[in-house]
């Protein structure tokens, strides 16, 4: 079997003998150029966040007021929902009613249905959490004319 020559060369810079042997003492005898030189050992740094720790009541406050803010255009409110869904949780019934509130503002109907699937996906296996969610946010659903992705048949594709 035939390989063909690698392109990218070495994985480590290669060795310039002549020009390293030109730099060992006359006088001393073999392999003692061989050893390394004593390495300092690194000392290992623990980053610990040293500042206020936000309470849950505190993190829905500062969403709720970040969706209800009147002048938020389209990007502020998909960058605060993609935000909010990296966050380990589901959030809460009223973050959702204030990001459905601010569509609602924009007439973005794509992303209220996209909040509402990001709400299930973010439940996962606990399949009572998304009912929960969405009882709690019926009325405003019904005020906004809102309707759910699976009342548009969007959970069978």
């Amino acid at each position: 079997m035939v390989t063909e020559p690698c392109d990218r060369g070495p994985p480590w810079p290669p060795l310039r003998v002549v020009e390293d042997l030109r730099a060992v003492p006359r006088g001393l005898p073999p392999g003692n150029f061989l050893a390394l030189p004593p390495r300092t050992a690194i000392q290992s740094v623990r980053c610990y966040s040293h500042g206020s720790h936000e309470t849950d009541e505190e993190f829905d406050a500062r969403w709720v007021t970040y969706f209800n803010k009147p002048d938020i255009d389209a990007w502020e409110l998909r960058k605060g929902i993609n935000t909010l869904v990296t966050y380990d949780l589901v959030p809460e019934p009223k973050i959702i009613d204030a990001a459905l509130r601010a569509c609602r503002r924009l007439n973005d109907f794509a992303s209220t249905v996209r909040i509402l699937e990001a709400v299930k996906d973010k439940a996962g296996p606990h399949k009572e959490i998304y009912p929960y969610v969405i009882q709690e946010l019926r009325p405003t659903l019904n005020e906004l004319g809102i309707s759910t992705p699976e009342e548009l048949g969007l959970d069978k594709v």
